[in-house]
């Protein structure tokens, strides 16, 4: 059991994952503002482009205001391949079904809305925190008219895709990857961001590239990149006026973050290295306790390592009750569970976080299907109502955290978290 006065406070706080800056980023900054190029067209947006299809390994991406705006023109996309152009008050994916990740920020998700589509959220397997190939597997056999899913890789590791592309290939669908948090990461050598038919990284301000904000769409599609760039530019056809023929949006970047996007990324290695270390200091000073870090998959992959997580073995759990907006826990020795340790490293001014909550038990979308490999969980089972871990993205939710991942954190203040995760379990 932890007591706020064993371990002295940070005099700065020590974030989750905030920007690292290096210097660079301001001279981009600087040209847009003495070229006077701060809308949405300019060098800083072109190289950007440029260089991100390059690094990731993608013919053609598209810079935007946000990895969001990304998944909802992918997701558009998707439904017009589908379903065919929608009519003007209707959504791509109006009145149909897609498959997504149920352990993932809901704006993996809510694009599908966006577009009038209905999430169906698949079970996270245990050995990624990704998608579960067999729980897809099982989607498409209760709901076999599906024809697109959409995948996260959680906190930078990438899901089983061997297994997840034999399930969507078998029954004709079109994956819509989120690589939002995975920026650099590799499957079987291969860049996540490229799996998809239209996918997305993000430049949100905690993400292990950053403009501050911003995102990207990549696909190999030409046709597909020209109407993205046209749709974030709220459809202007080439005419001396404005003509619009089709709704559009204003999802362009700025020249301005496009600068400081610009700026970060010679530093993607050096961060993702940084990133790791952390991860493998958390692993090493937690080793004796009843825990274990978030896994990964060394066979076949090289996760980016944004966020360094844990869970807590399940016989290690003290009680913990978690309603809409809090939680209470009742101490006990030799035992903890999320809300302690976060409590306790909170104290210590360090921030930490709980892993995502399951989509599936958000009330926007618990009237929504949930497929487990055994079937449609809506339907064969209330467990999750009762609190009982009934399914694998609940179990983690119930037992894991994330915890403090910048990387300016230095090895002695990493130390004195691990210590008071430590002292938590005594």
């Amino acid at each position: 059991m932890f007591s706020n006065s064993d371990i002295e406070p940070f005099e700065s706080k020590v974030w989750l994952s905030s920007p690292t800056m290096h210097g660079d980023e301001i001279k981009y900054v600087q040209e847009a503002y003495d070229t006077n190029w701060m809308s949405t067209v300019g060098a800083n947006i072109n190289a950007v482009e440029q260089e991100i299809g390059q690094l990731i390994g993608c013919k053609y991406a598209v810079a935007l205001s946000s990895g969001t705006a990304s998944l909802h023109l992918s997701l558009k996309l998707a439904g017009i391949d589908v379903y065919g152009m929608p009519v003007v008050g209707h959504g791509a994916l109006e009145g149909h079904k897609v498959f997504c990740s149920d352990m993932t920020f809901a704006a993996t998700v809510n694009p599908v809305v966006y577009e009038g589509g209905i999430p169906v959220f698949i079970d996270t397997e245990p050995d990624t925190w990704n998608m579960d190939p067999d729980a897809l597997e099982k989607a498409f056999e209760i709901y076999p008219d599906v024809k697109i899913v959409v995948c996260a890789h959680l906190y930078g590791t990438p899901s089983k895709m061997k297994e997840l592309m034999e399930v969507i290939h078998k029954y004709g669908a079109i994956l819509v990857e989120d690589a939002a948090e995975s920026m650099g990461a590799t499957y079987n050598g291969i860049q996540t961001g490229t799996f998809g038919k239209y996918n997305t990284i993000s430049f949100n301000g905690n993400k292990i590239i950053t403009g501050s904000s911003g995102g990207c769409f990549l696909t190999d599609d030409f046709q597909a990149a020209n109407k993205v760039r046209k749709w974030s530019t709220q459809s202007r056809e080439n005419a001396p006026w404005y003509q619009h023929e089709e709704v559009g949006f204003n999802y362009r970047m700025s020249n301005v973050i496009a600068g400081i996007v610009r700026g970060q990324l010679p530093y993607l290695a050096e961060h993702i290295a940084q990133k790791k270390a952390i991860y493998e200091r958390y692993k090493d000073g937690l080793n004796d306790l009843p825990v274990k870090m978030n896994p990964i998959d060394t066979k076949n992959s090289e996760p980016n390592y944004w966020l360094s997580c844990m869970i807590i073995d399940d016989d290690a759990m003290c009680k913990q009750v978690r309603g809409e907006r809090e939680s209470l826990f009742i101490p006990e020795q030799g035992k903890s569970c999320p809300t302690e340790i976060l409590e306790a490293i909170s104290s210590i001014n360090a921030e930490g976080r709980p892993i995502w909550k399951p989509l599936h038990m958000q009330p926007m979308y618990r009237l929504n299907p949930f497929i487990t490999s055994a079937g449609n969980a809506r339907a064969t089972s209330n467990a999750y109502i009762a609190g009982e871990a009934a399914e694998v993205s609940m179990d983690i939710f119930r037992r894991g955290l994330c915890l403090p991942s910048d990387n300016k954190m230095t090895a002695e203040q990493q130390q004195r978290i691990i210590d008071v995760i430590k002292a938590c379990f005594e």
